[in-house]
């Protein structure tokens, strides 16, 4: 009964591709060209934000100018697209576009990517949302991205680890120190979870990556809570050109 039911609805609303809504063979897929026009990252990637990297793998650390230039409080760091092309459009359509549908196979992204991060006793959380920009947008997409990799991976999941204290400004037109030093001292344990942290390593979870700030101050949050080690994971990494 439940497959003709599924068959059923298939015909009525059959598969789209999450890119450009073309018909595909199963839900929550991409079709060929957007699949080529994802800017997925393989290869050589700085270990401490996933950019690609120019080059072979020699065996040491490898990171790029920006992690070179400004220390990580977090260990490691990976991503799964570039933020441009497709991988842009996908960020901005989950973020401000309520395609939270995007967030399922986004999940299995962010899961393949942060598979060298990931140990067995690893506490999955999401980027905080101040509780005036939740309730605008109804939902934190780095929670929705979080829940998914977890889901994905099988590991602990704390949606509400971190709360966001104080609202700060939109980041988009600030300069790299402005942004370190709006989000300084914004984000803290959430009293009822801060248990959670005691002596574990925590991933952290974000839509995208620029600067660092927002993840710096998760992951400062996060040591001064107790946890063990920090690592992060975004969907999506900005490159400089």
């Amino acid at each position: 009964m439940r497959a003709g039911i599924q068959t059923a609805v298939s015909l009525l609303y059959p598969p789209r591709c999450l890119g450009c809504g073309a018909m595909v063979d199963s839900d929550f897929g991409l079709c060929g060209p957007c699949w080529r026009d994802t800017p997925f990252i393989a290869g050589v990637v700085c270990e401490s934000c996933g950019v690609p990297l120019p080059g072979l793998a020699d065996g040491h650390r490898l990171e790029c100018d920006d992690c070179m230039a400004r220390s990580r409080p977090w260990q490691a760091g990976r991503a799964a697209l570039i933020y441009r092309d497709k991988g842009r459009a996908l960020v901005l359509a989950l973020k401000h576009g309520d395609r939270q549908e995007i967030a399922r196979p986004a999940g299995l992204w962010l899961a393949a990517a942060a598979r060298p991060l990931l140990r067995r006793d690893t506490l999955i959380a999401p980027v905080p949302l101040h509780w005036t920009r939740l309730l605008k947008r109804r939902y934190n997409q780095a929670a929705l991205l979080s829940k998914s990799l977890a889901a994905a991976t099988g590991h602990d999941h704390c949606p509400d680890l971190l709360i966001r204290h104080r609202r700060t400004a939109l980041q988009e037109r600030k300069s790299t120190e402005a942004r370190f030093q709006e989000l300084a001292g914004t984000i803290a344990p959430h009293p009822r979870r801060a248990e959670r942290l005691n002596g574990r390593p925590v991933l952290l979870v974000d839509d995208v990556m620029t600067s660092g700030a927002t993840l710096t101050a998760c992951a400062e949050a996060c040591l001064a809570g107790g946890a063990s080690d920090v690592s992060v994971v975004t969907l999506a990494r900005v490159q400089k050109a």
